[in-house]
């Protein structure tokens, strides 16, 4: 008798149970389809004023996430736009330069010929110029012209793209101080090959990437290195005439130039190369100190 209790007061208790665990799971339901509800139903202005309140914070991955729900809820219109544009901005601040390069390509696509189509080559620019950054680099603070420049020569590009073809806009005076900066780069990194080639006995493979560097990179501060190349690889080839000329331009425009007292190239000891916390050093270097 008292077992058949047991199981009639024991059912309904467990179909109250289980009734009450239902209510609950679809009161829950409710809470979150209604808040989710709500925040779709946001106003653009509200999405993006938060979005930009991030990016006035620093918090750059919180904007992108924000503009990002506001494209995705107003797919039109000028919020739209801008909302394109500061995605890019945020991703470019948090070192996703590959996203950021995207995202402008994705711009310039939709919108060819928007007014901000100068700020976004210029942006496309400081990203390209410090694409493929490897983590040792930033670390341990290695020469940036031994990295691989294709992405920094197409940065060079976007640059040159604003200087031309937007030459009256707000970033063309930054894009052309940033190609010079780049030039300047890119003949750092021939004039260490040069260099290469110089210390190791090679002196027409040298002589020849310092006339690549003086007709491909006119002006630039590594010029009178490259001349300096020049006179010493002459100088090793017994080739009297070319060197005593390379000499003549160096006294001329460089007089305190090392090598006119043979002080150059100061390579780094052998001993450095060995010690793979020591970064890189360039027979350059002592020479770029020289110059500030």
């Amino acid at each position: 008798m008292s077992q058949r209790l047991a199981a009639q007061f024991t059912r309904p208790a467990v179909r109250v149970l289980l009734l009450l665990l239902v209510v609950a799971l679809t009161a829950t339901g409710c809470g979150r389809n209604n808040k989710d509800k709500a925040a779709e139903s946001r106003p653009v202005e509200a999405i993006y004023a938060e979005a930009h309140a991030d990016m006035t914070h620093g918090n750059w991955s919180g904007a992108e996430k924000q503009f990002q729900a506001l494209i995705a809820q107003y797919p039109y219109g000028p919020y739209t736009e801008q909302a394109q544009m500061e995605i890019a901005y945020a991703q470019y601040k948090s070192g996703k330069m590959d996203e950021a390069v995207s995202s402008i390509d994705r711009f310039l696509r939709t919108y060819p010929t928007q007014r901000n189509v100068p700020y976004m080559y210029y942006l496309r620019g400081l990203a390209n110029a410090s694409r493929d950054t490897v983590f040792l680099q930033k670390v341990w603070r290695l020469d940036s012209s031994r990295r691989d420049l294709s992405t920094p020569l197409q940065g060079y590009s976007d640059f040159n793209t604003v200087s031309e073809r937007y030459p009256n806009s707000r970033y063309a005076e930054d894009a052309r101080r940033r190609m010079i900066e780049l030039r300047n780069t890119f003949a750092r990194h021939e004039m260490d090959t040069a260099l290469y080639y110089l210390n190791r006995g090679a002196y027409i493979a040298a002589a020849t990437r310092a006339k690549y560097i003086l007709e491909t990179y006119p002006q630039s501060k590594y010029q009178y290195d490259a001349v300096a190349v020049l006179a010493e690889a002459y100088t090793r080839l017994d080739n009297k005439t070319l060197a005593d000329d390379a000499r003549r331009v160096l006294q001329m425009n460089d007089p305190q130039h090392p090598w006119l007292s043979g002080n150059w190239p100061d390579y780094p000891m052998t001993i450095r190369k060995l010690n793979p916390f020591a970064g890189e050093k360039s027979a350059l270097d002592n020479e770029d100190a020289r110059r500030q």
